[in-house]
This record gives C-alpha cells, structure tokens and sequence, in this order.
C-alpha cells in the first residue's frame, strides 16, 4: 500500500537565504532539538544544504517509492528517506542521484547507507547518509508513503520543515521556528567571529572572553 499526500508548500525564499551562512554547530550552542544522529554524515566534503523537506518511507530492500518521488522533486526540495530501521540496502546510488539533480533539488539525507559513492561525489549533489553499502534496493513494490511524518536520524521530520545540513550534521526545524533561531545564531556567530579576531591578534585570551578563566580561578581561590 501507498500513502501519497501533496507536496509541501515551498519554504519562503527569505527563510532559506537568512539560513545559507547559519552553521549547525552554532545552533547546537543552545537548541536541544531537531538534530538528526550524528552517525549521518555528508558524503560529499564541503558541501551544505537548506531546503523544504520531502519525506519518503520505503521499507527494507524496496526503493520503488523513491524511484516515483524523484520525479516530483523540485528546486529546493531536500528528500528525507526514511529506510522504517534497514540499515542494510543501499536506497539512494548513481541512477537516483541523476534523477533527484535534474528534478533541481537541493539535497538528500537517507537514514541508511547508500552506494555508488565516485559518482555521487562527481555529480557534487549534496547528501548525508550512514555511510555505504554494496547491497542495494529492488523494485519489489512493497508499497511506502510519501510527504507522511517520518523518523530519521531519530528526529520526527514533517513535510514542509526546513533541513539544514553542513559537516557538522543534520538539523531539522520547524517552519514556524526557524526564523527566530536562524537569526540568533547569526548573531552567535559574528560575536564569535570578533572574538576570533580578538585572540588571533593577540588582543585578548579565549578564557577570559568566554569566562572559563574566573571560573577556574574561582575554583582555585575558594581551595
């Protein structure tokens, strides 16, 4: 059986372009929800993603799902596969890759390993997976669901929620969230970037800017 519910509504393009500079990591300075295990990593070094989610259930050695959503992908998409706990298949290889770039989306994060890993990194399609596997899919059409609440890296993704992903990892927001938390991570950063600058010419030293030298000193004082 298939579950298939209409496309998400693209996030704005305001959303999208306040987050093209906001890291993962600096979010993780606070925010306690929404990031995917750490286990799912890039495949391709350097590369980031933001984008609306669409969500894809297919179970165990099944991609027939994926293959159909590939073609309802569109610019700005990110594809979020939930694999339903496989661990084993490959979902997601050269032949998708191809399909997901030429729908234009922006990117995939698979909650299982993938394959053909030459040509994903040659076709520099933005994709975070747990790791690779030599053994892929079938079309045995054992059915899914499409743009349905999923889990994926342990983090329950809704159609429409924004995905964003760096070498750090996966972060999955809520659109009704995203923009007070993009905006106060930028904030975080350029304090940091001035406090970098501070330390790198020798102006100052990281533990007094960040306090952890008074709380040490305390410690030691109060010995």
């Amino acid at each position: 059986m298939y579950t298939i519910n209409a496309m998400p509504d693209p996030l704005p393009k305001e959303l999208i372009d306040l987050f093209q500079t906001v890291e993962t990591a600096t979010i993780g300075h606070w925010h306690l929800f929404g990031f995917m295990d750490r286990r799912i990593q890039s495949l391709v070094r350097g590369k980031r993603v933001v984008g609306t989610a669409v969500t894809i259930a297919i179970p165990a050695s099944d991609s027939t799902l994926l293959h159909h959503a590939t073609g309802m992908l569109r610019p700005g998409d990110v594809a979020v596969v939930d694999r339903l706990g496989d661990d084993k298949h490959a979902c997601w290889g050269g032949g998708v890759t191809v399909a997901a770039k030429a729908a234009g989306a922006a990117g995939a994060i698979v909650d299982g390993p993938c394959t053909d890993l030459a040509e994903i990194e040659a076709s520099d399609f933005p994709i975070w997976a747990r790791g690779l596997s030599s053994i892929t899919t079938r079309l045995h059409d054992l059915g899914g669901g499409l743009n349905i609440p999923v889990s994926c890296g342990g983090v329950a993704v809704f159609p429409g929620d924004l995905i964003l992903g760096d070498e750090s990892g996966v972060l999955v927001l809520r659109r009704e969230e995203a923009e007070a938390i993009g905006r106060k991570a930028l904030e975080i950063q350029e304090r940091g970037g001035q406090r970098e600058k501070q330390v790198r010419d020798g102006l100052a030293r990281l533990g007094d800017l960040s306090g952890a030298s008074a709380k040490v000193l305390a410690r030691m004082n109060a010995a």
